[in-house]
Formats: C-alpha cells, sequence, structure tokens
C-alpha cells in the first residue's frame, strides 16, 4: 500500500490516496461558485489528485463567514455547483463538498479587509452559536433548541442537494472553530440543557446531524467528518485527543466513513508546535484506536513523507492544499 493505491469508501473509488484540501476562495456572490471556482477546482483534478475538495459551503446564509463565501442553500448554487462537478468528473478525478456552518465566526468582511467584523448597513447578521461566549471581538447569540432543530434539517437539505449536484462524497466541517466545533469544545459551550455540560450533550448537535445527514445520501456514498482533534488550549475545559476518540467511535457507528483529523481553530497554535507532519499522530491514533480510515493533514509537503504516512498504515489519505511536484511525475 502506497500514495498510489487505489482505496474504497463505501461505493467511491478513489485512484491514488491524494486529496486536495479545502481551501476559502472568497470569490462567490450570493454563494454561487463562478469560473473562478471552476478554474480553481479543476486546474486541481487536472493535476491528477483522486479526490478533490471544495471550501467550506455554507447551509444557509447566516451560516457564511464573509459574504464572499459559497453556498448550496438554494438551487442557483446547486446549478452552478453541478457544471462544476461535471468538469471534474471528466479530469478523471471525484469531488466532495464541504458542508459548513461558521456559527459565531461568522459575519466577517472580505480577507483583504482583514476580516473585521461587518456592520448591518455593510450586509453584517447577528451571528449565534452554542453560547455567548467571545470569539473575534464578538459576543454571539445562543442558538435556541428550535434553532439547532432546524438547522440540523438546513445541512440534510444540503447534502440532498450536493446529490443532486453530483457530488461523490459530502463532509462536514465539524472543527478549526467553526459551529460543530463551538458545541463539543467546553472551552466555547456553556449551555446547561441537553446541548451542554458532559462530553455527550456537548457532540450531540453533530451526532444528530450526521444521522439526518446519513439519512438522505445513497447507501453507496461515503460520509466525511473533518474535526480538531485538539484545541490546542492549557485550560482544563479544552477539547483532546481522548475526547475526540471517543467522538470518533459514536461518528462511525452512526455511518461516518472517514475522519480528517486537523487541530485547533480558537487560538494561534504555538510556532514550536508547527512542524513536519506535526498532526499525524492525531489521525493516526484514531484509526488505532477507533479502526475508522482517517485523512492526515499538517506540514505534509514531501513526495516521500506524504507515501511514509499511507506506507506506514498512519492514515488512509494524505490530504493537502497543494501536490508537491514530485507528486505529479507518478501520474
Amino acid at each position: 500500500m502506497n500514495l498510489f493505491s487505489p482505496l474504497k469508501l463505501r461505493q467511491l473509488s478513489l485512484k491514488n490516496r491524494i486529496v486536495v484540501s479545502p481551501m476559502q476562495q472568497y470569490s462567490a456572490i450570493n454563494g454561487v461558485p463562478g469560473n473562478w471556482h471552476m478554474v480553481h477546482l479543476g486546474s486541481r483534478a487536472v493535476g491528477g489528485a483522486g479526490l478533490i475538495m471544495t471550501e467550506c459551503t455554507a447551509i444557509e446564509p447566516e451560516g457564511l463567514a464573509t459574504l464572499s463565501d459559497v453556498g448550496i442553500w438554494n438551487d442557483e448554487q446547486k446549478d452552478a455547483w453541478k457544471k462544476i462537478v461535471e468538469f471534474v468528473h471528466d479530469q478523471d478525478a471525484k469531488i466532495g463538498i464541504q458542508l459548513w456552518h461558521s456559527g459565531g465566526k461568522g459575519s466577517l468582511k472580505h480577507p483583504n479587509e482583514r476580516m473585521k467584523p461587518l456592520t448591518k448597513d455593510q450586509g453584517g447578521w447577528t451571528v449565534k452559536s452554542s453560547s455567548p461566549t467571545e470569539m473575534n471581538g464578538i459576543i454571539p447569540q445562543e442558538l435556541s433548541i428550535d434553532e439547532i432543530q432546524k438547522l440540523k434539517v438546513k445541512f440534510a437539505d444540503a447534502a440532498l442537494r450536493a446529490v443532486e449536484a453530483g457530488f461523490d462524497t459530502v463532509e462536514l466541517h465539524a472543527g478549526h472553530g467553526y459551529l460543530f466545533h463551538q458545541f463539543y469544545s467546553a472551552w466555547i459551550n456553556k449551555r446547561l440543557d441537553e446541548y451542554g455540560g458532559s462530553l455527550e450533550n456537548r457532540i450531540r448537535f453533530l451526532v444528530e446531524t450526521v444521522v439526518e445527514v446519513r439519512r438522505v445520501l445513497p447507501d453507496g456514498m461515503p460520509l466525511l467528518v473533518r474535526i480538531s482533534a485538539v484545541d490546542y488550549l492549557e485550560t482544563a475545559d479544552a477539547w483532546t485527543l481522548e475526547d475526540s476518540i471517543v467522538l470518533a467511535k459514536i461518528l462511525k457507528e452512526n455511518g461516518v466513513d472517514l475522519i480528517t483529523a486537523s487541530g485547533g481553530g480558537f487560538a494561534n497554535v504555538s510556532k514550536d508546535r508547527v512542524f513536519p507532519n506535526y498532526q499525524v499522530p492525531f489521525a493516526s491514533t484514531i484509526k488505532q484506536q477507533t479502526a475508522i480510515a482517517t485523512g492526515a493533514v499538517g506540514m505534509i509537503t514531501e513526495a516521500m513523507q506524504a507515501n511514509s504516512i499511507i506506507a506506514n498504515d498512519e492514515a488512509d489519505l494524505e490530504i493537502e492544499t497543494e501536490i508537491p511536484w514530485q507528486y505529479k511525475r507518478a501520474f
């Protein structure tokens, strides 16, 4: 087994273990992907990766981080995605969509404007989260139980649109400090109801959403989840790798086929903790402890380095933003 070995997840067959990671482009209008996204994703499909992942794709307008992010909450967006999916397929590659809600990290300006909070006159909205815990200088409102139930339905509706657009797989983005992470990390979640407190309660929103999404997906389509395996916070209420192992087991029981193990999202990671393969042990440990397939990330920049991760069975997929030039010689 190596980087260029095929991989099958349910009925999805990938020609190799290389995945182009989601990359925010901040180039959409009204959530609709356009020519920029066609070129961005299509050119990477031409490059030979087995699986291409879209950037974070919002399931409702309030799920955006900026007004330039993409979405899939209506048919106009779905139809635009369908054209991109067809082009990627024409290049003998598979494509997955990453469904997402920014929660309390939303309503921000474009990165060119340093992602400062939007005012109401600029199109800003009231952000909501698990709890009124400050993020990005904003204190979000707490989501009601009714709002949580409606969000689960919106994730399922978005997943169904993704199926109709022809995507090969769906991934829920449950890391990097976004809405699902804002629920399962006790550092943010201070709720006192069935969605807060114990680990079981804090992961409830994600697990229930997985159930709803799995229900609308074809049996042969794999469901992926990206998590932050650790918070990188030195506090008693920080999310830990041990917590992630518990979560991974439950996600597997509820129909998740692969977990991408990333990290962080609420604070900058200390530079001394960032080095080649620095997050690979998260994927490896989760894989060993739960027997679920995993994707590895984290400064994987060399062909032999990437190949060794697969050859040593530390992970099943190697996920990076760019394919090192050495990979391409093998296509």
